[in-house]
């Protein structure tokens, strides 16, 4: 019985996915170890140090994943690690060639690599929603690129700026991660092999070759030296994860305040019960955004965790390592379900542009108080400009007039600039400054990604 919601087969559908969840399942853990000791059997015999007729027994045996798990279970319980019932299932399953299974190799490097080859998966399922994401988002921003909305800062209206611009700011963290896994690619998708204590000696001079004839078996790099201590690779991978999630949690916040029942101008897609209250029924919550922050939060704490577990001692670890288990596994699960809700929100958001210009107009044109000011300031200079301003800002908070009239009745703006003039410096679309382009340099980046 799982424990953690994000693994449960009822909660699980809100917190993670399917697909993620089969790359890090326990009986696929440890699938890729027997893909390992297959690998490590296949190098050997082309190297002439096994038999090839027992390495293809090995990898016969591994294929098949015959494993009692009754005796993985003894097995782990009473070593404290699992590759040694493996080993023994796997040997078993080999036959008489099982006496090479395991050859100069230690349980980490196994389970290690197995690891690695759990994380260049869930990498690739990482990546491709990621790619999903941006897409919706730079559609949005394209579709939206003249919706005139207010700008909010500190939560109050600010300066007038497009929905456009909103959603390209939403976009791109996410070309960043797209830029940067490459190169996270490089640095952890290698293979590990280093033998009882990093030296290989059971090999003798063909430790090297073994480790670099194991890596390209597997698809993967070989290291400049073992790294059993070095585990910045998988830190930086869950850190990397917590980065993904603080994108999609400023998403998921912005959602969640546009959805507001004051605010109305962006609500989650529309599904018939979804977000529905137990006793409100006019209800209908952001719930997807919700469970994006939840998932960030559950992502960003396995950070500290990892990065703890950094601090191994000498050759081989005592403790640390063993957690980096605990982390891994959920904060990838986490992440690909924040990701799959963050992209049926911004496949799918219902935006209402009449509510946006409502809003926008809720303060009677004092949002555009800046522009007014930028344009008086070559007739009365800047200081006397903002001054005339903001006394025509109070007149209009004071009798609740708009921002037009009250600067129509003020004779140092009347005798410089007609009702015509007046109105198009308190258009808010006539001030929206580079929005423009920066939605386009957004899609154009999103487009080189």
């Amino acid at each position: 019985m799982p424990v953690n919601p994000a693994d449960g087969p009822i909660l699980g559908t809100l917190y993670g996915s399917d697909a993620m969840r089969a790359v890090f399942a326990e009986t696929a853990y440890f699938q890729r170890m027997l893909d390992v000791e297959a690998a490590l059997a296949k190098a050997q015999a082309k190297l002439g140090i096994i038999p090839a007729e027992a390495a293809a027994a090995i990898v016969a045996a591994a294929a098949k994943g015959d494993l009692s798990t009754e005796a993985l279970a003894a097995s782990a319980r009473n070593v404290g690690y699992p590759v040694i019932g493996l080993v023994s299932e796997l040997s078993r399953g080999a036959g008489e060639a099982g006496g090479w299974t395991h050859w100069g190799a230690t349980t980490q490097d196994i389970m290690d690599s197995a690891t690695v080859l759990q994380v260049r998966e869930g990498l690739g399922l990482i990546e491709a929603e990621m790619r999903g994401l941006l897409r919706a988002l730079a559609g949005q921003a394209r579709t939206h690129k003249a919706t005139v909305m207010a700008g909010r800062t500190h939560l109050q209206q600010a300066l007038p700026t497009t929905f456009g611009l909103k959603c390209a700011t939403w976009a791109l963290p996410f070309i960043g991660h797209l830029e940067r896994l490459p190169e996270l690619r490089r640095r952890v998708e290698i293979v590990e092999f280093g033998g009882a204590a990093g030296t290989l000696a059971s090999l003798g001079d063909q430790g090297i070759a073994v480790m670099e004839g194991l890596a390209a078996e597997l698809g993967l790099r070989a290291p400049i030296a073992p790294w059993h201590v070095c585990r910045e690779g998988l830190a930086e991978t869950v850190a990397y994860l917590g980065l993904i999630c603080g994108g999609l949690a400023k998403f998921a916040t912005d959602i969640i305040l546009l959805a507001q029942t004051e605010v109305g101008e962006v609500a989650e897609p529309y599904v018939a019960g979804r977000g529905a209250s137990s006793t409100m029924p006019q209800k209908r919550n952001p719930i997807a955004s919700e469970y994006i922050l939840a998932a960030a939060r559950g992502t960003q704490a396995m950070v500290p965790m990892i990065m703890g577990a950094m601090a191994q001692d000498h050759e081989r670890a005592t403790g640390p390592w063993q957690s980096e288990a605990l982390a891994l596994p959920q904060a990838f699960v986490l992440t690909h379900g924040a990701l799959i809700h963050a992209r049926t929100i911004a496949e799918g958001m219902v935006v209402d542009p009449a509510r946006m210009r409502r809003n926008l107009d809720l303060t009677h044109g004092l949002i555009v108080a800046e522009a007014v000011m930028m344009g008086l300031a070559p007739h009365l200079g800047r200081g006397e400009a903002h001054h005339v301003v903001k006394h025509a800002c109070d007149v209009a908070l004071t009798e609740g007039v708009a921002l037009t009239d009250a600067l129509e009745r003020d004779p140092q703006v009347a005798s410089r600039l007609d009702r015509a003039a007046i109105e198009r410096l308190t258009d808010p679309a006539s001030y929206l400054g580079s929005a423009d382009a920066f939605v386009e340099r957004v899609l154009a980046a999103a487009e080189r990604v």
